[in-house]
């Protein structure tokens, strides 16, 4: 597979996840960074973005719920461009009966090489980044490229 370049806006648009025992975390992290999220696009899965909505005032574009098919919408986004950071606080130690949608989710931001954070320490570094609020380039696959079979 071949690589070209592709921008990252300087407004990025977030998407926002969260396991049922890590959504607490998540709320927490963005209160302490809502002046910041305020000026991005914000997604979340259903039931992550009503509660960040809720607790923070956060405009959050609200897709399914994890379980129902919201991970799978958001790993769409990301192939089509839709999303530039992914936030996922997973938890680690309780398995999810659609935990190959998980991994699945995590796959293609891997593949469309967008920045994901885990948890609050690697999501603090992310926002805190010069880039998080200036445009840069990333490369990602050529899939143009690919169906002309380049």
């Amino acid at each position: 597979m071949e690589f070209i370049t592709q921008p990252l806006p300087a407004t990025k648009r977030v998407a926002l996840v969260a396991h049922d025992n890590r959504k607490g975390a998540l709320i927490e992290w963005c209160s302490r960074h809502r002046e910041l999220l305020q000026r991005h696009q914000l997604l979340g899965t259903g039931t992550t973005g009503s509660k960040i909505e809720a607790a923070t005032g956060l405009q959050v574009e609200k897709l399914f719920s994890g379980p129902m098919g919201g991970d799978q919408q958001l790993g769409a986004k990301i192939c089509q461009g839709e999303i530039d950071v992914l936030i996922f606080f997973w938890d680690p130690f309780e398995p999810m009966p659609h935990d190959p949608d998980v991994k699945a989710l995590l796959r293609i931001a891997a593949v469309w090489n967008i920045p994901v954070a885990c948890n609050s320490s690697s999501a603090d570094m992310m926002v805190q980044s010069a880039l998080m609020e200036r445009a840069f380039e990333r490369e990602v696959p050529d899939y143009q490229g690919y169906l002309a079979g380049r």
